[in-house]
């Protein structure tokens, strides 16, 4: 069975187009208009191991906050619906990312409930014409539209442009490990039997 998704948002402010693939091998094409974006996504996708494609415009000459925030919409339901009703998958993970002086950590619950912790002191206001602020505007709506509990937080950081790689990096991976197919679990990994 293929765990894969395309999922389409338009609205007045963007137009996104997702196609995931969960049993990739980190294959990502990336075009937000977003360029340290395009970035943090290719890395997310990369450690991930995910084959992510993304096609996003947006109202750039207004900020970036809509792009980045409704890419995190678009691929958050690309993951509900590529995980399908999360039969066999392990769930829960937990990983450190360093990366130089900087180190993050991200766990995540693929619980169905929709709920972000990011802890992402970044010295910064801006990575180039980034909005830094923007990174944990992207991952709260990722976990809410992907259905997942996420955690984020930076055990210890010094430059913004590592704080926010990591954070994305340790994200994909974690992502990666939840989702995958665990040939010990059977069904539906829940007491509940569902999620």
């Amino acid at each position: 069975m293929a765990r894969t998704a395309e999922v389409t948002r338009k609205t007045g402010e963007t137009d996104i187009t997702v196609r995931l693939d969960l049993d990739g091998t980190g294959d990502c094409n990336i075009e937000t208009g977003v360029p340290f974006f395009d970035h943090m996504l290719n890395a997310f996708g990369r450690h991930g191991l995910f084959d992510l494609t993304v096609r996003a415009t947006g109202d750039t000459e207004v900020d970036d906050h809509h792009t980045v925030e409704d890419t995190g919409i678009v691929l958050g339901q690309a993951f509900a619906q590529a995980l399908g009703d999360k039969a066999g998958i392990r769930r829960f993970s937990d990983v450190a990312v360093p990366m130089d002086e900087t180190l993050v950590m991200a766990a995540v619950d693929i619980s169905g409930r929709g709920q972000a912790y990011c802890e992402l002191p970044v010295p910064t206001q801006r990575v180039g014409t980034f909005d830094t602020e923007l990174a944990v505007e992207f991952f709260y709506a990722f976990a809410r539209d992907a259905r997942c509990s996420l955690h984020v937080r930076e055990i210890v950081g010094g430059n913004s442009h590592h704080i926010i790689e990591a954070a994305f990096k340790a994200v994909g991976r974690c992502m990666r490990y939840a989702c995958e197919l665990d040939p010990r679990v059977q069904g539906i990994p829940s007491t509940k039997g569902s999620l």
